[in-house]
């Protein structure tokens, strides 16, 4: 039987080109996959950059260590100490020892250098090391130094700092758009440091640490010392790298897992098909005495050799294209700018041996599908399918569909939440999809019926003959909606979810905020004392203060959990600016002992007290107050001011005093606006900040990626089984035209039968996508979220669109081929 496969393969390769295009696309896509996957493996050893030149670096507390009966759990805390006193004592009798500040500096006016600068004191500009090559170092308060040639030495700058004279420029190092003041100006912009350099001995330093910490001096529990290449911990944000490739881990794993479904499912179907339509050519081999054991191994052998051709040939077309997918990552901001794909061995590996599973599983069924069949085949000329729905094609369709719904339904009365995480709602459709497919000739000759009633009434055979050769052919029809049916129901699976679940949290927002403006401080800044008092003096304008902090909770005696917080300063005034979602308990119980929490908490009882460690660590016990509705997931928690020193306000929402008019309105938004013009602040209505807090773009972006990614694979695979299929129908053409059609009929009939196919595979992928959506939104109406779910018409729409398109381009390119040769029916 080998020696026939071979045989096979070589004097019908026209026959294996459709399985083998699918399946080298399925590999290569796997082996762009993996390889991407494997660079977020391994990111680039960050070396110190703000102090590459400092001997010592010594920090304040920055992480929340818990003990627990599994070990110790740390969290990054919201709000880092400040070196204590009594350390930098210590410190300062071994050398020089210089604080440092980092607070942002926004430039007004537009057009003029970086928007966002970092302000720095001009004394820790020699750590990194800058070195001024224009002009001098700044004397007054006014006075700054700059990173880059953005601005001269002499030129004034206007920024919410005040206007600043820049005296001096340093060559600018990549990592930041720095900006120098004199030390005491920053220490007046930036009163809270939470590192400083020492130029000493590390061990000197350590020593001193260490004894500090050993008299109990007040805050030295936690403090570190830096020295070598832990001195990058000092530079902002250290951990970046290890965050973007952590959401890049989850984009490429996410896209590797929508790769491998995709690629078995088209596979699967090809081979299927492609064996199904040589029922003639095994009945001929079991009448000249083959066994059935002998024909299956004859299919499996002829997909091994193609799964062997066609998984090398992926792997080099694979090799590149990772390069050209990396490049395109980092242009859309999804990686960093040094992501590059490395050389590594073992993607091509995985991809390789998963292209022969992948052929060798996909021809499994149609393998044993070979082994039954008769000789009695190959007298057979019926073009009409019977037994299109075969014992094991019930059994696992029926299986998939009742497990998808099963686990929806468990999931529901469980863990409502885990419907809107973004694995869940990936990986979810993919069951219904596969079911759809496997029970697809059950609804396709109604739903070819129905979508060709009108049709099939209108003068001329051409609707009545693409109904009756659509329902004919029905496992034709449904290998061909297949891919459509993928594509349709990915795209309004995956942008769905998205499209519901950020017009969930828009609600949310909306009904949450009860303000006609929010106030909002430049990114990683706040507004000071005085700021609040100017915003406070606005006739007309009741004000709410909040600052952003976090609170930490250990659950299950194991988890340390973290949730971010708002910080109330009046809590008697929250409940003009803000509706909280209350499942329990008053917002007018909260006051410094207390606190409102959400049901995703442990502990969430009304009156119970439950141990937390706030933004800087400080372990409290607080009574429940309120608790939240989960909602999608971003209520957080609320304290007051006291149980966040030291974080700033970073945000006031504003009420209208009582009767207070539309012109009122727009003279409290002059007021807010003109109150926080010098610091950069912005002031929106309610809406507009309920619109701008959502931050869905990168998740869009990666979603569409993977989608673009699956669909390009799918939209081949339309074409290929087109193809295919229209190839094998010479006879029926054949006979068309010897009965009378001229060409351009046999061509509009064969665009109307495309058309209805891709019709039939758009319904399917639709009632699948629809599933899934229903889904998601009985969850969000559990969770109490005044959410509905969103069908992507327009992308749905374009996509379908799309299918069809393909559809038709294939069938009539392969049929006007055909249509050339002359009309002779062969025996």
């Amino acid at each position: 039987m080998l020696t026939t496969a071979l045989h096979t393969l070589r004097t019908r390769w026209v026959a294996f080109t459709g399985s083998f295009v699918a399946l080298s696309l399925g590999v290569a896509l796997l082996a762009v996959s993996g390889l991407a996957l494997a660079a977020t493996l391994d990111a680039p050893e960050r070396k110190p950059e703000r102090f590459a030149a400092a001997p010592v670096v010594v920090r304040g507390q920055d992480t929340l260590r818990v003990p627990t009966p599994s070990g110790e759990r740390t969290e990054e805390l919201a709000r880092p100490r400040a070196v204590p006193d009594a350390v930098v004592a210590r410190l300062k009798r071994l050398g020089t020892v210089v604080e440092d500040r980092s607070f942002p500096v926004r430039v007004r006016g537009g057009g003029h250098g970086p928007g966002e600068l970092v302000g720095h004191p001009w004394s820790t500009a020699a750590f990194a090391p800058y070195r001024i090559d224009a002009g001098r170092a700044p004397r007054a308060a006014d006075e700054v130094v700059v990173t880059g040639d953005w601005a001269a030495p002499g030129e004034r700058v206007r920024t919410d700092r005040g206007t600043l004279r820049v005296v001096g420029t340093v060559p600018g190092r990549g990592f930041e758009d720095a900006v120098f003041f004199t030390d005491a100006r920053a220490a007046r912009l930036a009163p809270v440091g939470v590192q400083v350099a020492v130029d000493a001995e590390v061990s000197a330093v350590r020593k001193a640490v260490r004894d500090a910490g050993r008299d109990s001096a007040p805050g030295s529990a936690g403090v570190r010392v830096l020295a070598g290449d832990d001195r990058r911990y000092a530079d902002a944000d250290p951990d970046r790298d290890r965050e973007a490739l952590t959401g890049l881990n989850a984009l490429f794993g996410t896209a590797g897992g929508v790769t491998a479904f995709v690629s078995v499912f088209v596979v699967a179907s090809t081979f299927a098909f492609a064996v199904d339509r040589r029922r003639r050519e095994f009945g001929l081999l079991r009448t000249a005495g083959a066994t059935p054991g002998q024909l299956r191994r004859t299919v499996l052998a002829e997909a091994l050799g193609v799964g062997v051709l066609a998984s090398a040939a992926g792997c080099v077309l694979g090799a590149y294209a990772a390069p050209q997918l990396a490049a395109l990552v980092v242009e859309e901001g999804l990686a960093p700018a040094w992501f590059t794909i490395g050389d590594h061995i073992w993607p091509y590996h995985a991809a390789f041996w998963a292209g022969l599973v992948v052929a060798l599983s996909g021809a499994t069924a149609a393998a044993w599908r070979a082994g039954r069949t008769g000789p009695v085949e190959a007298l057979r000329e019926a073009s009409v399918d019977t037994r299109a729905m075969t014992r094991g094609r019930w059994v696992c369709g029926a299986g998939l569909l009742l497990t998808a719904l099963v686990t929806l339904v468990l999931a529901l009365a469980d863990d409502p939440g885990d419907l809107l995480h973004r694995k869940t709602y990936v990986s979810r459709p993919m069951p219904l999809i596969a079911a759809a497919a496997l029970l697809a000739p059950v609804v396709v000759r109604p739903t070819a019926r129905l979508l060709t009633w009108l049709p099939a009434r209108l003068p001329g055979a051409t609707g009545l003959l693409a109904r009756e050769n659509t329902v004919a052919g029905v496992r034709r029809t449904a290998a061909v909606a297949a891919p459509v049916l993928v594509t349709v129901a990915l795209t309004g699976s995956l942008l769905g979810a998205v499209a519901t679940l950020n017009g969930a949290k828009a609600a949310e927002v909306r009904e949450r905020t009860a303000a006609a403006f929010v106030v909002t401080a430049s990114s990683g800044a706040g507004f000071d004392a005085a700021t609040v008092d100017r915003l406070r003096a606005v006739p007309g304008a009741r004000l709410s203060p909040t600052s952003s902090s976090a609170v930490y909770v250990l659950e299950d005696g194991v988890a340390l959990v973290r949730s971010d917080a708002r910080a109330v300063a009046a809590p008697e005034r929250l409940t003009a600016t803000t509706r909280l979602p209350l499942a329990a308990g008053k917002v007018s119980d909260l006051d410094d002992d207390s606190i409102i929490v959400n049901e995703e908490w442990e502990e969430h009882t009304v009156g119970r007290r439950v141990r937390v460690w706030l933004g800087d660590g400080t372990l409290k016990t607080l009574r429940i107050a309120a608790v939240m509705h989960t909602g999608t997931g971003d209520n957080g928690v609320y304290v007051t001011a006291a149980k966040a020193a030291g974080a700033p306000v970073d945000r006031v929402d504003v009420a209208l005093a009582d009767g207070a008019d539309g012109a009122n309105a727009d003279t409290v938004a002059a007021g807010l606006r003109g109150a926080v013009a010098s610091v950069g602040g912005r002031v929106s209505s309610g809406d507009e900040w309920a619109e701008a807090a959502l931050s869905g773009g990168i998740t869009r972006t990666g979603l569409f990626l993977v989608l673009g990614i699956a669909l390009l694979y799918t939209g081949i695979s339309v074409v290929n089984t087109m193809l295919t299929a229209t190839s094998d129908r010479v006879r029926d053409l054949t006979v068309l035209r010897l009965t009378g059609a001229t060409d351009a009929q046999v061509l509009r009939l064969l665009a109307a039968e495309s058309l209805t196919v891709a019709a039939v595979g758009t319904l399917l992928g639709l009632l699948v996508a629809g599933l899934n959506l229903a889904g998601m939104g009985a969850a969000l109406h559990l969770l109490a979220v005044p959410a509905t779910p969103v069908v992507p018409w327009a992308a749905v729409a374009t996509t379908a669109g799309t299918c069809a398109a393909l559809t038709v381009a294939a069938s009539l390119t392969s049929a006007t081929l055909l249509v050339r040769r002359r009309a002779v029916v062969r025996e």
